[in-house]
């Protein structure tokens, strides 16, 4: 896919509210070539998506040793909307927290105090993150009104064909 496909498709209303969600799911491969799938928060900075997580991950070896992701960000809304992303995972290990994961927590409800005892929490916690940082290679958006699955194109397209025969 080339770099202004993927930048029409985000650039896309819909993409843009999904990708201001909190969440997504991140797919990997662990080392046992088994399929990993996690809830992360995370904020788009407009041409990349960041996750945060400590030095520690069990995921960071993983992706060190196979970079290649695929993430979702959805709704729990009928019709569903879907953004899916591929691509590349770049680790940048940090001192302290990065500025990226405070904004990316910031959006759930807290009160002013919960907020700064949540943020001195962390600040105690984590002496360094590392910044998982992810290019997207492939997108497609899939809002069931003017975009469907493939497979589903497929078959309208063949029960088309049915139909005209």
């Amino acid at each position: 896919m080339q770099p202004n496909e993927i930048t029409t498709i985000v650039n896309l209303p819909i993409s843009q509210k999904l990708l201001a969600r909190d969440l997504l799911r991140m797919a990997y491969v662990a080392k046992d070539g088994t399929p990993r799938n996690i809830p992360i928060a995370f904020t788009w900075n407009g041409s990349e998506i960041v996750v945060c997580t400590s030095k520690n991950a069990l995921k960071l070896p993983y992706l060190r040793d196979n970079p290649e992701v695929a993430l979702t960000i959805d709704t729990e809304v009928h019709p569903p909307k879907m953004l899916l992303i591929r691509g590349r995972a770049e680790l940048d290990v940090v001192e302290g927290i990065p500025a990226e994961y405070l904004q990316m927590n910031g959006s759930y409800e807290m009160t002013a105090e919960q907020r700064v005892e949540w943020e001195a929490e962390v600040r105690s916690l984590y002496d360094g993150m590392v910044r998982v940082v992810i290019t997207p290679t492939w997108v497609k958006l899939i809002d069931f009104e003017t975009t469907l699955p493939s497979a589903v194109e497929e078959l309208i397209r063949q029960r088309a064909e049915r139909q005209r025969a």
